[in-house]
């Protein structure tokens, strides 16, 4: 399996996409993600970044380019961290210039762009702010999508929707249409529960389920079942192949089941993460690249996640292509 991959990845690593098309708005309909003007299933399939303040080296013109021409990543989500570290709330001039090197080449290379606002916890008017900012600067153009609470950890729906509630109004003052990811309780598995009393009065509204392939497995899927009957539009903002803690062996049959699962379902998915990271969910073998680091990786210097996350982009990219 891994030298079949490795194979497969060797000849991707030299396909070079050069063709643009123009982006297209994104809208949410009958539970799916589609574009605007034609109502196309649209569900993005693309790769994270990790967390900023310990890899906004990546948060560069050229790892997006790589990310896109190379990879064939129709999304790419910014993870700005919020509480961590250097995080926004302790140097926002930093994460801003991570965040906008991001959004401006996602925008030159017709890609869609998550910002992802990387928190735990609810810091309502924190989160008010920079998304008042980031709507202000960026809100006209069809590349934004605002992910408003990554991974709720301990407060329950009633708490988490009542903070969306507000968040998500500040947005739509500001931009009335582009997408909004709407987090859910207990990491963004809780869609079961969301699906049952989903959040009225805003349109373009999708809500976040993640998995990691080596632990959520059939009773994760039967959940996001359940939400997807209940009309609930799904996207798997973050996903990765191992455990839930980023480390372990990665699990090929439970990767394979969830992202056949998703194309099935037109649910979009962004895996996760692009860093050199000592961990299993680390795309970049550690000190792979230079800091800043400048995309346009050889095979020796991706994990085997990171192969595995490049062959299933390539192969929606030839799904997409064949339709």
């Amino acid at each position: 399996m891994r030298h079949t991959l490795y194979i497969i990845l060797a000849a991707t690593l030299l396909l070079v996409t050069t063709a643009t098309h123009a982006i297209e708005p994104l809208a949410v309909r009958d539970g799916k993600v589609v574009e605007a003007t034609t109502g196309k299933c649209q569900p993005l399939t693309g790769v994270s970044l990790a967390w900023h303040h310990f890899a906004d080296q990546y948060y560069n013109a050229d790892v997006v380019r790589t990310l896109v021409d190379d990879w064939h990543a129709e999304v790419v989500r910014a993870a700005v961290s919020v509480e961590l570290g250097d995080g926004i709330l302790k140097n926002p001039k930093r994460a801003y210039k991570a965040l906008y090197s991001v959004i401006d080449e996602c925008i030159a290379r017709d890609c869609y762009v998550v910002v992802d606002w990387h928190c735990h916890n609810i810091r309502l008017e924190e989160a008010k702010e920079f998304f008042t900012t980031v709507a202000t600067k960026y809100g006209d153009k069809p590349n934004i999508i605002y992910e408003i609470f990554n991974e709720p950890e301990y407060q329950t729906w009633e708490e988490v929707k009542a903070y969306s509630e507000e968040v998500i109004a500040t947005i739509r003052a500001i931009d009335s249409d582009n997408i909004i990811i709407v987090g859910c309780p207990h990491w963004d598995q809780d869609v079961d529960i969301v699906a049952d009393d989903p959040i009225d009065g805003f349109d373009n509204l999708v809500y976040s389920f993640h998995f990691y392939a080596a632990t959520h497995q059939q009773e994760n899927m039967t959940r996001c079942d359940y939400a997807l009957s209940r009309g609930l539009p799904i996207i798997i903002s973050e996903c990765g192949g191992m455990n839930h803690l980023g480390q372990g062996v990665v699990d090929f049959e439970w990767w394979g089941r969830w992202t056949e699962w998703a194309r099935e379902n037109g649910v979009g998915w962004i895996a996760w993460s692009l860093s050199d990271k000592v961990e299993t969910c680390s795309m970049l073998r550690h000190g792979a690249t230079p800091h800043p680091a400048e995309g346009g990786w050889g095979v020796h210097d991706l994990k085997d996640w990171s192969l595995l996350v490049m062959a299933s982009l390539h192969q929606e990219y030839i799904l997409n292509n064949e339709n």
